[in-house]
């Protein structure tokens, strides 16, 4: 695992313990403290560590028993929550003596600072508590109570579901077995189960001394699982902000188990990842914006920004970066994530369009908006904005390649020039956002997701619309090549394939073959009937997002979009048969 590179380490004694205690960043600054879980030690917070020390005071220890710090003996009664809580006080004690601090828990650090954050003796030393991957023992205490008390088959399938996802409990309770595991073929293989698993990168975990870290560990389980859940402490309230962070692929914790968290804490602040349990190592760059955003926003006596949406939980915190975002479905789609509270880059080739979309965005709820003007044809423009984006903002999440124009007219009127400015911009517009963002992403190694704006034309013959048919099947084909090259890495790639949408698209089209005045006449009525149609952009971004959420291959959107794809998958002769008979324009 990384060193905590320019870490200064000091000891705190404790309850018979020595704990190892590093810091980073200003002592000036606001106090932040990572908390480890199980089997791990501090190190696991290294890539979070690194990029909050730019803003705040981190600190991290080791928990009793663990990496650099000193095991209790006997071991047996020596990891109780009361203990637990003891090594935190003198640990921010010798830290930040003068001001609360900021609380973050992963695993089962967060099961203990759960503990921290609802006891009396640490009110006013927390300001705010970051959860991730573990819950309150008191909660899951009343949590079980309540469906057992309730077996309605909602209740027993919850029940019965997290039963399983616990199997591991039931293990490490058992005599001598989980330590001799651990300290035998457990502990050699544990690094590659993550990497397979829960898709670790490799050379990230863990410490050498994972085998005894977890050996002793198991005493967090024998001390305190038991006991808790048969007799929960009813007062178990929080006494400070909470931000939950929930990841959605988590094999050991249902996100049901905090169906009931708004009853015991007074300002939850709730977020989800698609990811799986070890987010500090496989998602740093989010959970680090999460904690800055949450911690910034307490410390600013305000409370943190509820994403409003649908999505809001979803897209909270990350940087979306959308291009022709100047008008139409591009805006509407840079608002919707706005609102969800995403970071958002609105990128257009058109200035002023681009600074209006982003005046938009700010006031709904979006963290940070910035505006970026850019001709996504140009390689060389669209590398430069690549690398400002990775620089200023940081590694895109969510890119949605959206910049577009349109074009019609028959083939044979069509030029070698008309045919290179579409695929310039329809096709190759995608080509560089796919290459450059989708780099930058799979470098990070966090996942991600592109979307790629196709349209009902990719599957629908057209003696109409030759070249921007061409343009978009091309942007289906190389979203579903790149879907599936990119799914070992966590990205995902969806094709959206909106059929009328009333967009500004109709009145920029340009119409081959015929005089300026016959141009001007057919535009204004392919304007009319996208307004007669008057399918609103905004449906098309809920499907963009939705798409996300859902890692969905190809959506079709409006119902034309639909009919055209069931017929192209399965009688394309009836497209074939209209786009002959379909009358000149």
């Amino acid at each position: 695992m990384a060193l905590l590179e320019g870490a200064r380490e000091r000891r705190v004694r404790t309850g018979g313990v020595e704990l190892c205690v590093a810091e980073l960043g200003d002592p000036g600054r606001p106090t932040v403290v990572l908390v480890h879980g199980y089997p791990d030690s501090k190190e696991v917070w290294s890539r979070v560590a690194a990029r909050l020390a730019e803003r705040f005071h981190v600190v991290l220890y080791d928990v009793r028993g663990h990496g650099r710090s000193s095991a209790p003996t006997p071991l047996r009664g020596g990891f109780t929550l009361e203990k637990l809580t003891d090594d935190f006080l003198a640990v921010i004690d010798a830290v930040s003596p003068d001001a609360p601090v900021h609380l973050v828990g992963h695993d089962w650090g967060s099961v203990q600072s759960w503990e921290f954050v609802t006891v009396a003796r640490t009110e006013g030393r927390v300001a705010s508590f970051t959860s991730m991957s573990g819950p309150s023992l008191d909660h899951f205490g009343h949590w079980l109570n309540r469906r057992l008390r309730r077996p309605t088959p909602r209740h027993v399938g919850q029940l019965l579901g997290q039963g399983a996802r616990s199997w591991y409990v039931y293990l490490l309770h058992t005599p001598a077995l989980p330590e001799r595991a651990w300290r035998g073929p457990l502990g050699a293989r544990w690094p590659r189960f993550l990497q397979r698993v829960e898709k670790v990168p490799g050379g990230a975990y863990p410490t050498s001394s994972l085998p005894t870290d977890a050996a002793h560990g198991t005493w967090l389980y024998r001390d305190n699982v038991r006991p808790r859940l048969r007799s929960p402490r009813p007062d178990a309230h929080a006494h400070a902000p909470v931000q939950l962070i929930t990841p959605q692929g988590d094999a050991f914790l249902s996100e049901r188990l905090y169906d009931d968290l708004d009853a015991w804490v007074p300002h939850l602040v709730r977020r989800t990842v698609p990811a799986r349990h070890w987010l500090p190592l496989t998602r740093p760059d989010q959970v680090a914006a999460w904690i800055d955003a949450f911690v910034t926003s307490v410390d600013a006596g305000r409370p943190a920004a509820r994403p409003t949406g649908a999505y809001g939980e979803r897209f909270g915190g990350q940087l979306v970066l959308v291009t022709g975002a100047g008008s139409g479905i591009g805006r509407a789609t840079a608002l919707a994530f706005a609102e969800a509270g995403a970071r958002v880059v609105v990128v257009d080739r058109d200035a002023e369009a681009a600074a209006r979309t982003a005046a938009l965005a700010r006031p709904l709820g979006a963290p940070e908006v910035w505006a970026e003007t850019v001709d996504v044809s140009d390689e060389q423009a669209m590398e430069r904005l690549a690398e400002k984006v990775r620089t200023a903002y940081g590694v895109v999440d969510v890119l949605v390649n959206n910049a577009g124009i349109g074009l019609a007219g028959p083939f044979l009127d069509t030029t070698a020039q008309d045919w290179r400015h579409v695929l310039d911009v329809n096709l190759w517009g995608v080509l560089h956002g796919c290459r450059l963002f989708g780099r930058q992403m799979a470098a990070r190694g966090q996942g991600g997701h592109i979307v790629n704006t196709a349209s009902a034309a990719a599957f629908q013959p057209s003696r109409l619309l030759p070249a921007y048919s061409t343009s978009k099947a091309a942007v289906l084909m190389l979203s579903e090549c790149l879907r599936a090259e990119l799914a070992e890495q966590g990205i995902g790639v969806s094709a959206i394939c909106p059929g009328l949408v009333n967009t500004n698209i109709a009145s920029t089209t340009r119409f081959t073959g015929v005089d300026a005045e016959e141009e001007k006449r057919r535009r204004r009525r392919s304007v009319r009937l996208y307004e007669l149609r008057a399918y609103p952009p905004e449906k098309v971004a809920d499907a963009i997002l939705r798409a996300v959420v859902r890692n969905e291959a190809v959506v079709p959107v409006t119902p034309e979009a639909h009919v055209s794809r069931l017929l192209a998958r399965f009688t394309p002769g009836i497209l074939r048969a209209i786009a002959r008979r379909t009358p000149p324009l």
